[in-house]
């Protein structure tokens, strides 16, 4: 659950990290009482919850109180990259003399927290890392230690960050632990000319399974969701819908992560993830089928199942079942292996449903699944 900016401003407030006064509007009128309240000038920011809202013409300068109503109108009800503004924040504007960029963020791969940093705030942190890789900084978090005073020293140190930025370090650290966040980035983190360390802008991303313990910031947000992995959470499905036209469907995350890879390497693209865990019923794959084939993009469909404690044959049923519950409308590829995988193909095999082939290997399966995406 990614939280809007002014959430992460009050996280960074809640836990000692210094921002500017800020306050939020969702009506020109009250933009222009809020800029009143901080000096007349003010940095009139569209709140969503997605990036290059600068580019887009979302962070702008009001010199006045007539100036920040204006800006305002002209912001709220824009829509960035499909997100609709209907919030601003408006922020006391700070002389700035450096900007930095601090982040930690959880490392999947290495199953762990790292810390990025760079002396190269103020813009996009995967463009500096591209082109001046030695200015970024990763250093691994330890989880039982955490983020010590010297352990905030050592990653300024690596990043060339001054040493006023070490209690922020410390601090972030504990808006990560305790708020059950899986990303905490301040971008930019600024010395200002009177050399105070402020936290100008920053990004939470709340884990979703804390959310019991996270109520406060409301339940999904389903605006924003994208509505096939909306259809796909209300019937317990784990889906995440992609850019390909390979519709992919798998039984743990670690082979469907495969499957997305080998779809790849035959030349096409996976439409999404799917993975129905340890239990394709006749109804999960039904809903698995029925969502997938709701994507207009999608071509075919590539089924690969290892049979386990699920053994091949009642994934077999599953699936039977599941093209006699749901339109099947494009070509599908099922690759069965493991625990009763004969049984399973037999049974495919005896209803014999003409948009249904088999193969026996992942490869094969993904290669006839990739030719049949570009064929339909």
């Amino acid at each position: 659950m990614d939280l809007y900016e002014h959430q992460a401003r009050q996280l960074f407030e809640e836990h000692g990290i210094p921002v500017p006064r800020a306050e939020v509007a969702d009506s020109p009128q009250q933009a222009r009482g809020i800029a009143r309240r901080l000096g007349g000038r003010a940095v009139v920011k569209a709140q969503v919850k997605t990036g290059g809202r600068g580019k887009a013409g979302g962070v702008r300068f009001a010199a006045d109180p007539a100036a920040a109503e204006l800006t305002a109108r002209q912001i709220l009800g824009m829509d960035i990259k499909g997100h609709r503004v209907r919030t601003v924040l408006l922020a006391e504007p700070v002389d700035i003399a450096e900007e930095f960029y601090v982040s930690y963020v959880l490392d999947r791969t290495a199953g762990g927290f790292l810390a990025i940093a760079s002396a190269q705030g103020g813009m996009e942190i995967e463009e500096v890392a591209a082109t001046r890789p030695q200015a970024v900084a990763r250093i691994p978090v330890d989880r039982a230690e955490g983020v010590t005073s010297a352990k905030a020293g050592e990653i300024a140190s690596a990043a060339g960050l001054p040493p006023q930025t070490v209690d922020v370090l410390v601090r972030l650290w504990q808006v990560l632990v305790r708020e059950d966040a899986l990303l905490v980035e301040v971008n930019p983190l600024v010395r200002t000319a009177q050399g105070r360390i402020l936290a100008l802008d920053g990004k939470v991303t709340v884990d979703d399974n804390a959310r019991f313990r996270q109520a406060r910031w409301g339940a999904r947000d389903e605006e924003h969701q994208d509505p096939l992995e909306a259809a796909a959470a209300e019937r317990g499905l784990t889906y995440v819908r992609l850019d390909g036209q390979v519709g992919v469907i798998g039984n743990g995350a670690g082979l469907v992560m495969s499957t997305l890879d080998v779809v790849a390497g035959c030349g096409a693209r996976p439409a999404n993830f799917l993975d129905i865990g340890g239990g394709a019923s006749a109804q999960v794959m039904a809903d698995g089928l029925s969502v997938i084939l709701s994507d207009p993009a999608v071509k075919s469909v590539l089924v690969n199942v290892f049979g386990g404690i699920t053994a091949c044959d009642a994934v077999a049923e599953g699936i039977v079942a599941a093209v006699d519950t749901v339109r099947l409308t494009k070509p599908l590829v099922v690759r069965l292996d493991g625990n009763n995988a004969a049984r399973g193909r037999a049974i495919l095999g005896e209803r014999a449903h003409p948009l249904v082939e088999q193969a026996t290997t992942m490869d094969g399966a993904a290669r006839r699944a990739a030719e049949l995406a570009h064929t339909v």
